[in-house]
């Protein structure tokens, strides 16, 4: 297994991975699966704002996960903080995946000099949960019913970890 930089010809994997997230977990409360027009944008974006985002390739070169940073806010006093994902392909979660896209989003986080990471969970996402803690991210909130999906009431924990 291979962690590095996404590329352009990265993005129809990174897609299929998330919008599976989409339509079978509450990882993400999307409804809807996204074009790849969607995916394209939000990865010019990201690489305007300079922010990274890592592909895990398997030995034949499949995208079996991938992680990013982005901005928090839009304001410019959170300008030091952002926001993580880390989405794994179905087939591979509970293999260590996960636990191999977190330290370079650290690593990108202290090299570009920002202060706090949070990340936003489903409060049923145990395995997220853990793997956040892993990484020294502490539960900072949990809030109430804020999502719905799967015609049911859902929690968000926030976990933060400072740099």
């Amino acid at each position: 297994m291979q962690v590095r930089p996404a590329t352009y010809n990265d993005l129809g994997g990174i897609l299929a991975i998330y919008n599976d997230a989409v339509l079978t977990t509450t990882a993400t409360y999307d409804y809807e699966p996204r074009p790849i027009e969607h995916r394209l944008a939000w990865f010019e974006e990201h690489q305007r704002q300079q922010l990274p985002v890592f592909v895990a390739v398997d030995s034949v070169g499949q995208i079996v996960g991938w992680s990013s940073l982005s901005r928090y806010h839009d304001r410019r006093g959170y300008q030091f903080t952002v926001e993580n994902s880390v989405y794994v392909d179905a087939r591979h979660r509970g293999q260590g995946v996960g636990k191999l896209l977190m330290p370079p989003l650290i690593e990108s986080a202290q090299a570009r000099g920002l202060h706090a990471i949070i990340a936003a969970i489903d409060a049923e996402n145990e395995a997220s949960i853990r793997l956040h803690a892993r990484f020294e991210f502490a539960e900072v909130g949990h809030f109430k019913q804020v999502g719905f999906k799967f015609n049911r009431w859902l929690d968000v924990v926030y976990m933060q970890r400072l740099l």
